[in-house]
């Protein structure tokens, strides 16, 4: 027992270490310009199949996280991405962070979400048409449940929330949710289709990997 004992100190000792952040995502959040570059499935498999995991608390007293944050947003609004929603794998980060169009509010605001899980999945399910910043210039017919409730961590603060969410929101945040999960639309597709006027709109942007990355 002592020695189980001083292997389980040992591992939390061990856990305890760790940083905040991987030497490779401070890179991916420094070096990235205002408008990041987002993975795209042909090229960055890897990332977007993988697993997020959640903030540790220490995260959210880092001036990474921040900055992070506020890349994640101008990239998600930038006429050359112009979404409703962005996952912290789509631009290399394996993390549950995540940012929202609130189409169920005044103003569509777009919100942020850190270490957000899905807790109960509520019904109809409802078809519905999406795309992907990562699968471009493809569309497809997902069904998806009408309503969700998330729990998740407020990134301003640190607080730990729970809410309910309905419509067309509640189809965003399962999108954005099967990313943290390496997930991704087309794995649930009824059909899928080259949006051709997307694909067109796409020509006037340069979506190259930094050499850097």
């Amino acid at each position: 027992m002592k020695r189980l004992l001083s292997f389980v100190a040992l591992g939390l000792a061990l856990i305890s270490c760790l940083p905040v952040w991987t030497g490779r995502e401070k890179e991916i959040i420094t070096r990235s310009g205002s408008v990041m570059y987002v993975t795209v499935l042909q090229a960055d498999s890897a990332v977007l199949r993988t697993p997020s995991v959640d903030f540790p608390k220490e995260a959210f007293q880092t001036e990474e996280l921040h900055v992070l944050m506020e890349k994640m947003l101008s990239t998600v609004q930038d006429p050359s991405q112009d979404g409703v929603g962005i996952a912290a794998p789509q631009v290399g980060l394996n993390r549950r962070l995540i940012w929202v169009q609130r189409m169920d509010k005044a103003g569509e605001p777009f919100e942020c979400y850190a270490n957000v899980h899905i807790d109960s999945l509520i019904g109809p399910l409802v078809d519905g048409a999406e795309g992907c910043l990562s699968v471009p210039p493809l569309r497809g017919e997902v069904r998806r449940y009408a309503s969700v409730i998330v729990s998740y961590t407020d990134p301003r603060n640190g607080e730990n929330r729970q809410e309910r969410v309905d419509g067309y929101t509640a189809r965003i945040f399962q999108h954005e949710c099967d990313h943290l999960d390496g997930v991704l639309y087309i794995d649930r597709a009824d059909t899928i289709f080259t949006h051709t006027a997307w694909a067109q709109d796409r020509l006037q942007y340069n979506y190259d990997r930094p050499e850097w990355w």
